[in-house]
């Protein structure tokens, strides 16, 4: 029984943090207003064996309404034709403009070093990185840009809405945002007078350039397997501002196609948290087994069915109501409207701790990931080199 209340507590604790978060999240409004002579905006897109993506992405992005942009696409040794539908765009529109990239350094993670160079080619006053396989609606530049000139930001990033199309994506992809939103007091990191840190979220970041190159750009973290984490430290540690927000109603990305893709790519995603803290996400483990999956277990347990009346049952039923409401409230902010993806909740969880397991394994192990054909270790971080592979190892 006081295990039961622990519990209960826990996850009180943990709805009303969610209901804070999703007050205080903001969102780009299709009303957003620009001033006269508004900023140029540069629109760096790293891109690397992205056929399958682009044409969507570009085509979107060149729809926009805002009125002063520039569109640079960095070609990273793609080997399919993103290089060929790219120059197609350019062709016909002088907005957009392909970079073919340069060899990629000792020392550098492989997108890292594309925004770098991106960066460098921006002629525009703030710098938008986001990534090929995002879709972005008409006014999605003039209400982001709305938004942080109105709160000052040195950083803006977010949370795209996550497309899945099948039922497995729809069990698996939500599960992560979830845990986001009810373990990170966003609202209490955005709303204190000192700048704290946030959540930033590679497919869509937003600099003032002034900013960007004040803390560093992309070489600050030129080695670090997942950017996005690191340069929004690297805000915080310079005293910038930085600002997640809603982005579900503006931006659009279907990261994965398959069971492996995501298992891949949240593997990735843990394992460059792992590189903060191994001990700290063991412990994450534990307690998303405590909060999310015992109160299931204990409803299943023979003793529970054979004693009916036994008080502890009307408390486990309490514990996953609550567990279900908070899916649902937060599947329902980022626009994930599945049902099924909502009661199958349990199984994403599960599969979000093996995701963890593996990755801690493979940070302890020193064995490094793949990604986009190149394979990273520790030793590439240590010694700043990085090792490429051979193309049936890319992910």
């Amino acid at each position: 029984m006081f295990i039961q209340i622990i519990i209960s507590g826990t996850l009180f604790l943990i709805l009303i943090n969610l209901i804070l978060n999703l007050r205080y999240l903001k969102t780009p409004s299709v009303d957003g207003e620009i001033a006269q002579n508004p900023p140029l905006v540069s629109i760096l897109i790293p891109a690397r064996n992205e056929e399958d993506k682009i044409t969507q992405c570009l085509e979107t992005l060149l729809k926009q309404d805002y009125p002063a942009y520039e569109i640079l696409v960095l070609d990273d040794d793609s080997t399919d034709s993103t290089a060929g539908i790219v120059k197609q765009f350019a062709a016909k529109d002088n907005r957009l403009r392909l970079i073919s990239g340069l060899p990629l350094p000792a020392g550098w993670s492989g997108k890292n070093y594309a925004c770098h160079q991106l960066a460098k080619e921006a002629k525009g006053d703030w710098l938008l990185f986001v990534d090929a396989d995002t879709t972005h609606v008409r006014y999605m530049l003039r209400s982001v840009m709305s938004l942080a000139l109105e709160m000052n930001t040195s950083l803006l990033s977010g949370f795209p809405r996550q497309i899945a199309k099948s039922m497995l994506m729809k069990i698996f992809t939500p599960t992560w945002y979830f845990i986001i939103m009810t373990w990170c007091p966003l609202w209490w990191m955005q709303s204190s007078k000192k700048n704290m840190p946030s959540i930033a979220i590679g497919q869509f970041m937003l600099f003032s350039k002034k900013e960007y190159w004040r803390i560093g750009g992309h070489e600050s973290v030129k080695s670090k397997v997942l950017e996005d984490i690191w340069l929004g430290i690297q805000v915080n540690k310079n005293c910038g501002k930085h600002v997640a927000v809603d982005l579900s109603d503006v931006v659009f990305c279907e990261m994965y196609d398959d069971f492996r893709g995501i298992w891949n790519g949240l593997t990735r995603s843990v394992y460059a948290v792992a590189e903060i803290s191994v001990i700290a996400l063991a412990l994450l483990i534990v307690f998303a087994f405590i909060c999310y999956l015992i109160p299931f277990y204990s409803l299943w347990h023979e003793h529970f069915f054979i004693n009916g009346n036994n008080p502890v049952v009307a408390i486990v039923i309490i514990q996953i109501a609550s567990i279900y409401l908070m899916r649902w409230m937060a599947d329902r902010r980022f626009n994930n409207n599945s049902v099924s993806s909502v009661l199958l909740h349990p199984i994403g969880i599960i599969f979000l701790i093996f995701v963890v397991a593996n990755a801690v394994i493979q940070k302890l192990a020193g064995t490094g990931i793949n990604w986009k054909e190149r394979l990273y270790t520790d030793e590439s971080s240590a010694d700043e080199h990085v090792i490429e592979t051979d193309s049936n190892k890319a992910i």
